[in-house]
């Protein structure tokens, strides 16, 4: 059976990065998505460009999708001379912070930031699935 976040794992994720938001004094928008990549949850704080709402729901539908960090599908595609448009689906994006969810060894969902560095949105995903690893959820699949 293929693992699945629920309400309260997105909520756990949602909340731990937006404190930490609150904590810098800084906005964006936070995603969360599905296994196969449709959202669960999305919080646009306060400041954050409107913008970054497609690009955070992109962000999450990527790394769920492709089952590996935004920022890995970028750096490759751009090594190539690539651009993202020839992949075919306007959806796919390169930008850093989408970052898959992982329960064991399949994908469970993805969490993604917008509307900082691409670095510090990463951070801040990476943070949210910190949260969740008491309840079985990691950013690298199980070996």
């Amino acid at each position: 059976m293929q693992p699945v976040l629920g309400h309260e794992d997105a909520a756990i994720a949602v909340e731990t990065i937006r404190a930490e938001l609150a904590r810098r004094g800084k906005s964006a928008v936070i995603a969360v998505a599905d296994a196969h990549g449709e959202l669960l949850a999305l919080l646009r704080t306060d400041g954050a460009p409107l913008s970054s709402i497609a690009v955070a729901t992109n962000k999450a539908w990527t790394a769920a999708r492709l089952r590996r960090p935004t920022r890995v599908l970028g750096t490759g595609v751009r090594a190539k001379g690539i651009e993202m448009g020839y992949y075919g689906d306007p959806r796919l994006t390169g930008f850093g912070g989408g970052v898959p969810i992982w329960a064991g060894a399949q994908v469970a969902g993805a969490i993604a930031v917008s509307a900082l560095s691409d670095e510090e949105d990463e951070a801040l995903v990476l943070q949210a699935i910190a949260a969740l690893a008491s309840r079985g959820y990691a950013a690298e699949p199980a070996t």
